[in-house]
């Protein structure tokens, strides 16, 4: 499975983190909730298109990509949510939806919200919906070197509505 690739990777870079084994849980609102983590500081790695490849969005549980600030931020009038069918053969070590967002290890550009990049440490799936990696969010964007951009919105409950975050 992808956690033993991905301590490797890692493990011979130096970084420090820690794994997390939980129970069952599909989204990362709920892992996050169920591991005691910030949901702004749980990683959703979401797979785009974008101008007929895809690419990795990287975003706080807690927020949904605004696809019209993606195209804006990225210049492109060509970008969706990638239905499964388009990706889910570009993971065979993970579970369908786990996919870590380390898109290096798997030749796709990753984006990551300008929200996410703020936090010390980030979490995230490890390729399964049972384990999680924490780790600080300087070690990740040395890793990947993702471009950051401001692409997400955030629904405000109490007043109803979207919100537009970077």
């Amino acid at each position: 499975m992808v956690i033993s690739k991905l301590r490797e990777f890692l493990d011979s870079h130096n970084v420090k983190y820690v794994v997390i084994s939980h129970s069952v849980a599909f989204s990362a609102q709920e892992v996050a909730a169920m591991v005691h983590i910030p949901g702004r500081e749980m990683a959703k790695t979401v797979i785009v298109n974008v101008g007929g490849k895809p690419a990795m969005a990287v975003l706080p549980a807690s927020y949904n990509i605004n696809f019209q600030r993606l195209m804006l931020a990225m210049g492109t009038g060509d970008a969706y949510l990638a239905p499964e069918a388009e990706f889910e053969d570009l993971f065979p070590d993970c579970e369908l939806g786990a996919m870590p967002p380390f898109g290096n290890l798997y030749g796709m550009d990753v984006y990551v919200a300008e929200s996410l990049a703020e936090d010390a440490e980030i979490a995230f799936n490890a390729g399964s919906h049972t384990d999680l990696v924490r780790l600080s969010y300087a070690d990740f964007a040395r890793l990947v070197e993702p471009k950051v951009l401001s692409f997400t919105t955030r629904f405000d409950k109490r007043r109803k509505r979207r919100r537009i975050y970077a």
